[in-house]
């Protein structure tokens, strides 16, 4: 049997590494809107489909240009 969890949401550090950027980038990106969080408590939390959504909208914005 498998203890392997997948997590159901990122902190803005797991999503920095995910995405390459650093902390503050990320932050930045919560703060004008481009990538969508919650807060929990004291915590900002990122659920996987809205990073996967970020990801979308910058491909999209791309071939757009």
């Amino acid at each position: 049997m498998s203890n392997d969890l997948t997590p159901r949401w990122y902190s803005p550090a797991e999503v920095a590494v995910l995405l390459g950027f650093g902390i503050s980038k990320v932050k930045m990106k919560i703060a004008t809107g481009e990538l969508r969080s919650i807060k929990d408590g004291k915590y900002r939390r990122i659920l996987p489909e809205w990073v996967d959504d970020y990801i979308r909208q910058q491909v999209e914005r791309q071939e757009a240009a």
